[in-house]
């Protein structure tokens, strides 16, 4: 079972949202989604400036069996990279929710973090995934 993290908010896309203050949050993604990636080889992340909505494609994992959108689950601007993880893409791997974070972005509407999953409601619809048909 994946490890999902009490004080996060979680997007149905697999991202997840840390509010570091009123108006800005650290976004990466979760452990399940690293698990099933497998080990990540490559990161594209966004560029700092660039404007984002909630929902939009901002950068892709690769790993040596997938490559897989991340979208942004929050609308903003774009404030900081992790850009370690040019160097090491395995960081999102062994830390998704620590030194794996992937980008920073100053949030348009803090709403918006209210409507994404709590730790409870993400970790329900993961298992829910995982259920045989």
């Amino acid at each position: 079972m994946s490890h999902v993290e009490e004080d996060l908010k979680y997007a149905d896309t697999h991202e997840w949202v840390r509010m570091d203050d009123e108006a800005t949050a650290t976004v990466g993604i979760s452990d399940h989604a690293q698990h099933l990636l497998g080990e990540l080889v490559f990161v594209e992340l966004p560029e700092v400036g660039t404007e984002i909505e909630a929902g939009e494609e901002v950068g892709v994992v690769e790993s040596v069996k997938a490559a897989s959108d991340v979208y942004s689950p929050v609308s903003g601007t774009i404030i900081e990279i992790n850009d370690v993880l040019e160097r090491t893409p395995e960081l999102v791997n062994t830390e998704p929710y620590g030194d794996g974070w992937l980008y920073r972005i100053k949030i348009n509407d803090s709403t918006e973090v209210d409507s994404l999953m709590s730790a409870d409601q993400y970790q329900a619809s993961v298992e829910e995934e995982e259920e045989p048909e």
